[in-house]
């Protein structure tokens, strides 16, 4: 006996609860705007507010000079391991099959599964790097950019933390 009272109050409780967050919604409904505003005769597609879309927008294009690579490399210039002034969030880096977290300095050498094109930092000039001389690229390795003799795999410079 006592349990039929239980449930046949649970499923009192239920109903009202569901009345009154029906009332809530219904109420809601017809506090808010539609969003599907059909066209002022009732059918057709929807529509909305124009949009102007961007403004002030230009696409990104390599600066002046990005492909004049320094015909003279002064090693001394460049032989730095710097921490990267800002970072910039980008797709996911995958490092080469069998390798692990490693970090590089001036002088190192990378092995040359890091030179494949994935790796190369072509637009380099949008993540604030250097121009590299000739004879040289930039490559990504996780969060840093190295500066990578393409002859010797020699690493000239190091930006840590170019990458977020």
């Amino acid at each position: 006996m006592r349990v039929g009272r239980v449930f046949r109050s649970l499923a009192v409780g239920a109903s009202l609860a569901g009345m009154v967050a029906g009332m809530g919604y219904a109420g809601s409904a017809l506090a808010e705007p539609s969003h599907d505003q059909r066209s002022s005769a009732g059918h057709g597609a929807p529509r909305g507010e124009p949009h102007r879309g961007p403004t002030r927008y230009h696409a990104v294009s390599p600066p002046k000079g990005w492909n004049v690579h320094p015909k003279v490399v002064n090693k001394a210039t460049y032989q730095h391991n710097y921490q990267a002034a800002r970072s910039f969030k980008i797709g996911p880096y995958h490092p080469p099959a069998g390798w692990a977290p490693h970090v590089w300095h001036y002088g190192d050498i990378l092995p040359r599964a890091y030179w494949a094109s994935e790796y190369l930092l072509a637009d380099y000039w949008l993540f604030a790097l250097n121009v590299p001389p000739a004879g040289y690229e930039w490559v990504r390795d996780g969060a840093d950019a190295l500066m990578v003799d393409t002859q010797t795999g020699e690493i000239l410079q190091v930006e840590y933390g170019v990458f977020a």
